[in-house]
């Protein structure tokens, strides 16, 4: 069925936006995971074991939704993950999903990969920002993307902890996906049915990766899988002290992003961290591995008096959220729930996304009996 935004009204309606805008090879780059994609499956249907109980004749007409993370207070409990090459799904790129923050007061990220220059974002758009950081074999590179966010006014810096090499995506090997696309016979002939989306590509704005294109040639000028670039480019031998002289440098908020054992949420207190995304990366890096909100109440009960634990992947809805919240975690993220709308229609699509989980949540608050987010617990949940 032929999709309109106006018709729009969940992921999974975005979802076939997308599929309906995008060449084959850029859709299944958002949309697809590691290996046989169970734990992206997992990711989701983590949150349909578990039932909210909600309370009645609570006195609802008025709710708050804020919550304040990493020093920043945010008017909805969720914010937008940091994700790369955001000009290749949309030409508006992170300028749309900045923009969608500034609009709803939320945190939003950009990442090492992202195709907008640090600097612009920091110049242009209010809402909180987070820099999505990975370590590369080039220190110097690193070093620079760290002082250019430091001089942008960047409110946290985020380090990336599992993408040591790159997940086996096999849509990708499937469908040749690269950065930047390959001109070939078949990329074309999926470009061609595709017109609106290939003429911004090939007439619009050079596609860059922005923090990158002074430093490295691939992804920018030399063709190169995302799983390539992770397995030549970064630093394979990163680790915790890595990790805390980061923080040193940083001397700010700082959370790292990839945390799903209790032993290493615990490091990363210990090592000074504001705050930490339980994630595994979308599905995208370790097949089998466990989902997060499935891990998420260990977490909390190990570390959530330390720092802010955060509930980053398979969130598809607001009820998603307030389950999240309610094992204890501070606040939500999510890449695909905003990627797909901004892939099917740029910042509009970004905004109507945002705004229906938002939305969904304040409604799903109310139906609970809760006032704020404060009156979420374990004592709202049951698990099947």
């Amino acid at each position: 069925m032929f999709k309109r935004l106006k018709n729009c009204y969940n992921t999974e309606d975005f979802r076939l936006l997308a599929k309906q805008r995008l060449p084959g090879p850029v859709f299944h780059y958002i949309d697809g995971a590691a290996d046989d994609e169970i734990t992206y499956r997992r990711n989701t249907q983590a949150f349909d074991d578990c039932d909210l109980i909600p309370n009645v004749l609570a006195g609802v007409e008025s709710i708050d939704m804020s919550t304040t993370l990493m020093g920043h207070k945010m008017a909805m409990p969720l914010f937008l993950s940091p994700t790369a090459l955001q000009r290749l799904f949309h030409h508006d790129g992170e300028r749309a999903v900045a923009a969608a923050a500034d609009k709803y007061d939320t945190y939003f990220g950009i990442s090492s990969l992202a195709t907008v220059s640090i600097e612009e974002i920091g110049q242009h758009y209010s809402a909180p920002k987070m820099f999505q950081l990975y370590v590369h074999k080039d220190k110097g590179l690193t070093q620079n993307m760290i002082d250019r966010c430091k001089a942008a006014k960047f409110d946290a810096l985020s380090l990336t902890v599992d993408t040591i090499v790159g997940g086996n995506r096999e849509r990708d090997l499937r469908t040749g996906f690269t950065s930047p696309m390959k001109l070939t016979a078949k990329s074309l002939m999926s470009f061609a049915a595709h017109p609106s989306w290939a003429l911004n590509y090939l007439f619009g704005e050079k596609f860059e990766l922005s923090q990158l294109k002074d430093h490295v040639e691939e992804g920018t000028n030399i063709t190169l899988s995302v799983a390539d670039y992770f397995n030549t480019m970064l630093d394979q031998g990163m680790d915790w002290q890595t990790a805390e002289d980061i923080r040193q440098q940083w001397n700010g908020h700082f959370c790292l992003k990839g945390i799903m054992s209790v032993n290493d949420a615990i490091r990363a207190a210990d090592i000074g961290a504001t705050a930490i995304m339980v994630s595994n990366h979308g599905g995208r890096q370790l097949d089998g591995g466990r989902a997060p909100f499935d891990q998420l109440a260990e977490i909390v009960d190990a570390v959530g008096d330390r720092v802010e634990v955060i509930c980053d992947g398979g969130i598809r809805r607001g009820s998603h959220i307030l389950k999240a919240l309610s094992v204890g975690a501070k606040a939500c993220s999510g890449g695909r729930l905003y990627l797909y709308a901004l892939a099917g229609a740029g910042q509009p699509g970004v905004e109507r996304a945002v705004g229906l989980l938002q939305n969904e949540i304040e409604r799903g608050m109310k139906l609970m009996g809760c006032q704020s987010i404060a009156d979420l617990s374990r004592a709202n949940l049951r698990y099947r």
